[in-house]
Order: structure tokens, then sequence, then C-alpha cells
């Protein structure tokens, strides 16, 4: 037997940040994001030997323990080792389990779409298919959210966790508590398509640590900072905006959100941004494009780009004259998903 799980990676459209505690908590945090066709992938298969072998392909990574609970949280592989501690704790009342758990990404940590959560999600996925556990959307989501942010005290948001369970266009809104509430966005499929035609994902080189970012974020917040807090406040009406924008096919004011979003992240930490940033969003400009912004919490990673449809061949050849990696992604319907092969 063989337990394959998948889950897809998201580019964060407006209010990125806002989801972050003590923001969310205080203010209440909305977030527009929505799913593409890259993922996080987890292979599972149970064996008989006593052991369990973490691999990370995309990592070049392999840890090898005996079975056992828990599994300290220490070297590479944390995720991993978190999920299958709080799995084990939570739900199979602390039995062990022998396998061989296999995964990679499409993208790279620290890409600014939400990897990591979203190799959470996919290992979640997985062992919820082999244990048939019976868990929701939002079960799912919390539990990643626990996992990431409690159990292993990574920093970072819960936007991620959300997209990749469920999948499509979300409007989410966030507050105190850990309450998450997920509005699914029935988008008309000529409004996708056409966003679909604008859009270039650039990847810049440089992964980043968005654990800094959001750190210096939540001072801001907590120190009542007036130009970094007053930020936050304008991207969370940039989602606003943008969602009303996007359900009415209004695509020059989809730019424009966009746009105004990237001025107002800049303004919340120093860190958003740098120079090599900074010229390639010049250069992006000069060559036909609309509105680009840093996806996810900032400092690198992919850098998200609206331009006309007309004029995206060409802003694609002036990118691949760049030292980066250019992508056309596809927007995404289902969130995570498992199946099993018998063989």
């Amino acid at each position: 037997m063989i337990i394959r799980s998948k889950a897809p990676l998201r580019i964060g459209l407006a209010g990125g940040g806002t989801d972050v505690s003590p923001y969310c908590d205080e203010f209440g945090g909305i977030i527009l994001n929505t799913t593409i066709d890259m993922y996080a992938y987890c292979t599972l298969e149970p064996t008989n030997d006593g052991k369990i072998i973490f691999e990370a392909k995309d990592m070049s990574e392999i840890e090898v323990y005996e079975s056992g609970f828990p599994i300290l949280n220490e070297g590479k592989l944390l995720l991993h080792k978190g999920v299958y501690n709080k799995i084990i704790n939570k739900y199979n009342k602390g039995n062990n389990l022998s396998f061989r758990m296999t995964t990679y990404s499409d993208a790279p940590p620290g890409s600014g779409l939400g990897s990591s959560s979203t190799m959470v999600v996919a290992i979640i996925k997985a062992f919820m298919e082999w244990l048939n556990l019976p868990l929701g959307e939002y079960d799912i989501a919390h539990l990643a959210y626990e996992i990431e942010r409690e159990d292993l005290g990574l920093s970072g948001g819960k936007q991620d966790q959300f997209a990749a369970t469920f999948g499509g266009f979300n409007y989410m809104e966030f507050y105190n508590e850990n309450r998450v509430i997920v509005n699914p966005l029935r988008v008309k499929r000529w409004i996708k398509n056409e966003i679909e035609n604008s859009l270039i994902l650039y990847y810049t080189g440089t992964s980043r640590e968005s654990a800094k970012i959001i750190d210096e974020q939540k001072k801001s917040v907590n120190q009542k900072s007036g130009k970094s807090l007053e930020a936050m406040h304008e991207l969370k009406e940039s989602a606003i905006e943008m969602k009303n924008m996007i359900l009415k096919g209004n695509f020059d004011g989809l730019a424009e959100c966009l746009k105004n979003g990237w001025i107002a992240k800049k303004k919340t930490s120093s860190a958003i941004s740098n120079d090599c940033i900074e010229k390639i969003y010049e250069y992006i400009m000069k060559n036909g494009g609309k509105a680009a912004k840093i996806s996810g919490a900032g400092g690198g990673g992919f850098m998200m780009i609206l331009c006309d449809p007309k004029e995206r061949y060409n802003l694609v050849k002036k990118l691949q004259e760049l030292d980066g990696k250019v992508m056309l992604p596809h927007f995404t319907e289902e969130g995570t998903q498992a199946w099993t092969i018998y063989e």
C-alpha cells in the first residue's frame, strides 16, 4: 500500500500580513488569495521494520529513526516530525507507526508561496488517508497552524494553511481566539481566464527568512507604531477593494489595488524590499508591467506581476534576460487531496 497526497501553493493577492497575531486579534485581518498549479507532495509507505524514515527530496535531506514517540523536534525536517508527533499524540493514542515518508515541493522554502505550511497540510492529508481520520477542511487547517505556530514555534500567519486546504479563490477573515472564516469566491470563468492571461510569476532567485519580517511587523503592532500600523490597515482595505474588482471584472482596478498594496506593504517593515527587488520592479514597469508585488512576507522569493495580456509574451522574454525564473501559473479549484495505491 502506498498513500500519496498533494496540496496547492498559493499567491497572496491582497491583505498579506493582516492574518498574523496580534494584528488580527485586535483589529481583524482580511486576506484575498488563490491557489495555483504548483504543489507540495507527500508519499507515505507503511513498513514493518520498526523504522521511521523522513526524506525531503527537494532539500536532499534524509533522517532515520527507530519507531517511537515523540521524535525530538530538532534537525532539518521539523515539519515532518511535527506532524508525526501531533498525529500520534492526538489521533493514534500514542501508538507508534513504522513508515517511509518522501516529500518535495514545486517551490523552494522562502518562495513567498506558502510552501512550508502547504507541505504541512499535504503531510497531514497523507496521514488522514492512511489512518482514515474524519477531519474537515477547518480541522486540517487549524491542525496545521497548531503544529507550525504552537508546537514548533515558527513565526507566521494563518492564511497559508487555509489556502492549501480549501483551494480556489478565497476571501478570508481572521479574528481573535484563532477564529477564521473562509469565504470561497464564485469568480466567473472569463474573469479567471483574463487574470491568468495577465499574470506572471518571477522568481527573484533569492529566498528569504520570513520570520524576521513577521516579527518586525508584530513589534510595530504591539508598540502601536503609527506608520506601520496605518499601513496594515491599508493592506486590509486593499483586500476588500480587490475582492470587488475581481468579482466585477475590473482589471484596471485590480492592477491599481495590487500596486497600492505593494506600496502599503513596504511601509510595514524595512525588510520587505531591497535594492535588488526595486530594480526588478522598475525593470518590469519599463517593459510592459502594470503592477507587481512580492508574494508572501517579502524580502525575496516570487514576484507576482500583472500586465496587459497582449504584452505578456514580450515581458516574459525580457524577464528571461535576467537571472531569475519565469513561470506562467494557472489557477486551481481544489484544495489538498490524497489517494491510495494498492500494490
